[in-house]
């Protein structure tokens, strides 16, 4: 089955081009030139992935995706303008899985929108049996329904939280360094900067303490990378 994938952007000529591409490429490709019209579409029928510019008519790229969290956690690849540091954090902490920065290859967002999905769909299988069920503690992640509760509450998390989450946890104790964890969420090939696995987990910690203010599985050790610490 194809994957779909939300083109939003006022920037027709940027539609057009990235549109005949991903075609090309064998997507199905839905575009919308304001937010407003894209959250209306969305809401009624998601799409498998959705690529968002940040400054638009209507309603902007940010409200979009807040508003698209909000009920979903399909995966979304924001693109900012070249040396918008500030614009980038706030994608990501706001619950972005990527970013690209304009002018972009065609080539580069190709990639990133095929490893994104690879990573979304191999969180989705269908049935998947029960040794996919990861626990620590009072954590469970199961990987087949991409669902992750903590004391018994239900975590939404993006598919990158989601990946960075498991890399965590799965060897409680032991500390993974900002590559380690950007090529388990991200895959090998695919280099983002420290910072942005760093946006990452302020948004994980922040989602928990939503459930739980006295959660702080989620360790620090700065200078060198993150750890899940072990439950009592």
């Amino acid at each position: 089955m194809k994957h779909t994938i939300a083109l939003v952007d006022d920037d027709r000529n940027i539609l057009t081009s990235v549109q005949m591409t991903l075609e090309q490429e064998g997507f199905a490709v839905r575009t919308f030139t304001d937010g407003e019209s894209a959250l209306q579409s969305l809401s009624a029928r998601p799409a498998d992935l959705a690529v968002l510019d940040i400054k638009m008519p209507r309603m902007d790229g940010m409200e979009l995706l807040q508003r698209l969290r909000a009920r979903s956690a399909m995966p979304v690849i924001f693109l900012t303008s070249k040396d918008e540091e500030v614009d980038e954090l706030m994608a990501l902490r706001l619950g972005a899985d990527d970013y690209i920065t304009k002018p972009f290859s065609q080539r580069l967002l190709l990639e990133r929108i095929r490893a994104l999905l690879r990573r979304h769909d191999g969180l989705r299988v269908e049935g998947a049996p029960s040794a996919n069920v990861m626990v620590r503690g009072d954590l469970v992640l199961d990987e087949g329904k991409h669902q992750c509760s903590w004391r018994g509450q239900d975590i939404q998390l993006t598919v990158t939280e989601f990946l960075l989450m498991k890399a965590l946890a799965t060897r409680p104790g032991n500390v993974k360094s900002r590559d380690q964890l950007i090529d388990a969420a991200y895959g090998e090939n695919i280099y983002v900067d420290d910072r942005t696995i760093d946006s990452h987990v302020k948004r994980i910690r922040k989602k928990f303490r939503a459930v739980d203010d006295a959660f702080n599985q989620v360790e620090t050790l700065y200078g060198i990378g993150y750890r899940y610490k072990e439950q009592d």
